[in-house]
């Protein structure tokens, strides 16, 4: 059995990639303290919230339980006693169910080394990227990893004070350790602070190697590169290091013909549109898609990739799937006219077809579009831009399928 931790595991997409090559793994612990990609999580991994199970654990139970947490509803700030509080009873059930059933740790900045196990494999830390991405630069922020910046991107260091903090106790690390992030973090501007990083898991006996993967090389129609970085445990023994070096040398998955070999499935954009309107929850989910006509969205729709005109579609969406399709640039537009005054003759990717472009199935979608509380009265969790947002933050679950297909390969001659 491959013992996994996710911390910032959002919606799971280590978990799906894992279940997808049919490697037999447990998820020991989850760590997010974002209640939607908490709830989400436990909705796609776990089929449902199990009600029955804690049907005797009362309200009042519950509320003490998550003013212990630190939780947040948007992922950048803290709830506070009070606003945990207007949480309506329905959610706060739902939250602390899932919190449960996924062994949630919550916010890594309240885990400590002695929770973390010995005897874990596979620890995958994909921190926000906020404070590193381009975007981000652009608006003048260059704060990046910084160890003195204190940021979301800094939550890097996070996994860093756990690791020195189970070494200094002597417990075992994990075998392996996976990053996941935005190319950025690859840049000169953040080269300083990353090198500072690996320079910590060499002194802890670790080999790095880093990738710069674009999903579109593993059968999946969007342009996204993202760079990952694979640790393995080597305790400063020079043959496993040798091994190490010429095996990502013979096996680099940045050669495009080497990844489709590692490739389980290809999909093409059509496969992914929902474009019947006769299907009531399509047609739902396209009107909820459609922006207002505005001269700011006609500039969307001049400046942006057409992945569908009514006859044709494209291949793959030319940019990335992200946390916002109403922006410019987005992942593409799609014509669309449900004859209402006032709107786009076309629309953005739904959140079905975004989950879907990251790799996941339209029953996880399902799971998670049918279960939506109100986190206050008459305010649901699940919005559109809150499904987008958890679609854009997650990872393409083909690219880690391939690397988990080397970690397997690796673990075998290193560790078996």
């Amino acid at each position: 059995m491959f013992k996994v931790i996710e911390a910032f595991s959002g919606i799971g997409a280590q978990a799906k990639a894992l279940e997808r090559i049919g490697l037999d793994f447990e998820i020991v612990n989850t760590c997010d303290w974002d209640i939607g990609a908490i709830i989400a999580y436990c909705l796609i991994h776990n089929g449902g919230i199990a009600f029955e199970k804690y049907a005797d654990i009362t309200d009042e139970e519950i509320s003490d339980f998550l003013q212990n947490q630190t939780i947040s509803m948007d992922g950048k700030k803290e709830l506070n006693a009070g606003m945990i509080s207007g949480l309506t009873a329905d959610l706060k059930r739902i939250l602390y169910i899932a919190i449960k059933e996924t062994r949630n740790l919550v916010s890594i900045t309240d885990v400590r080394g002695q929770d973390v196990p010995e005897d874990i494999d596979l620890f995958t830390y994909s921190f926000p990227c906020q404070d590193l991405s381009a975007c981000s630069y652009w608006h003048g922020n260059k704060t990046g990893i910084s160890r003195e910046a204190h940021n979301r991107s800094g939550m890097l260091w996070e996994v860093e004070r756990i690791l020195l903090e189970m070494h200094e106790n002597e417990r075992r690390l994990p075998r392996f350790l996976l990053m996941e992030n935005v190319t950025n973090i690859l840049s000169s501007t953040h080269r300083e602070d990353f090198n500072d990083w690996k320079s910590t898991l060499e002194g802890l006996g670790y080999y790095n190697h880093i990738y710069r993967l674009n999903a579109r090389n593993f059968g999946v129609p969007q342009r996204r590169e993202r760079a990952y970085m694979i640790s393995i445990l080597c305790d400063k023994d020079l043959m496993k290091y040798m091994y190490l070096s010429r095996y990502f040398d013979e096996n680099n998955l940045e050669n495009a013909e080497i990844a489709s070999k590692y490739s389980t499935r290809s999909f093409r954009l059509k496969d992914v549109l929902r474009l019947d309107y006769n299907n009531t929850d399509y047609r739902r989910e396209a009107d909820a898609s459609q922006p207002n006509d505005t001269p700011s969205r006609e500039k969307i729709l001049q400046e942006n990739d057409l992945l569908y005109d009514g006859e044709s579609i494209k291949d793959i969406c030319v940019n990335t799937v992200t946390t916002r399709q109403d922006r410019n640039p987005n992942s593409g537009v799609i014509t669309y006219d449900n004859g209402i005054a006032g709107k786009t003759k076309w629309r953005y990717l739904t959140p079905r077809e975004c989950f879907m472009l990251m790799g996941f199935d339209e029953e996880d979608f399902r799971r998670v579009s049918t279960c939506d509380p109100d986190f206050n009265v008459g305010k649901k969790l699940f919005t559109t831009g809150k499904l987008i947002k958890l679609a854009g933050n997650s990872i393409c679950v083909d690219v880690l399928e391939a690397i988990f297909r080397q970690i397997m390969e690796i673990d075998e001659m290193l560790f078996e």
